[in-house]
């Protein structure tokens, strides 16, 4: 049997995310914004919770097509507030419309969000050795300092903790526990 990390459970859609995605780099602009979005939904709840829901959010954001999301309404908007797929929380929505357009900026700015955020880094995942799930912080300097530079950019639920689950879930630290078979493959 396969040694995974602690939360990975029992759950098929978890232990494939796990296996398959979480601690992956990604430095593709549309993945990195579409982990942003779930990210911020995932702000007070269970990742589980939107793991469930992630196709939902596909649909409900047209694929997280950020140059598609800059552009909702209200009428949009209102919509997203009712659809039972996703957590229709308002501050959340807004928040995903508004980072939309400061994706862009950012694009704009540094040539991809990818160079951006990854600069955060110097373009190389960080491997920590952690053994368990006490030693696996919530929080790092670095993760508090890209929040502060991300806030001051302008996004939104762009917290430090929301932040550093970011930054495991795409790769830009290797959290995985040093005897999961995933440890040495991402």
């Amino acid at each position: 049997m396969k040694k995974r990390c602690f939360w990975a459970g029992n759950d098929p859609l978890y232990i494939k995310y796990h296996d398959e995605e979480w601690g992956v780099p990604v430095y593709d602009d549309p993945t990195l914004f579409e982990f942003l979005v779930l990210e911020t939904f995932q702000a007070g709840l269970s990742w589980i919770t939107i793991l469930k829901k992630r196709e939902n959010f596909r649909k409900a954001f047209d694929n997280f097509d950020y140059q598609k999301i800059v552009k909702y309404d209200e009428l949009k908007y209102e919509e997203l507030l009712t659809d039972k797929g996703i957590i229709r929380n308002k501050l959340k929505i807004k928040a995903t419309i508004s980072n939309a357009k400061t994706f862009m900026e950012v694009q704009e700015e540094y040539g991809s969000f990818s160079k951006y955020i990854w600069g955060f880094c110097n373009g190389t995942p960080i491997k920590n050795n952690f053994k368990n799930r006490e030693e696996v912080p919530a929080t790092t300097e670095l993760s508090d300092k890209i929040s502060k530079d991300l806030k001051k950019k302008g996004f939104k639920f762009v917290g430090s903790t929301v932040i550093y689950a970011y930054m495991q879930a795409t790769g830009m630290v290797n959290d995985h526990v040093t005897d999961c078979f995933r440890y040495d493959e991402v």
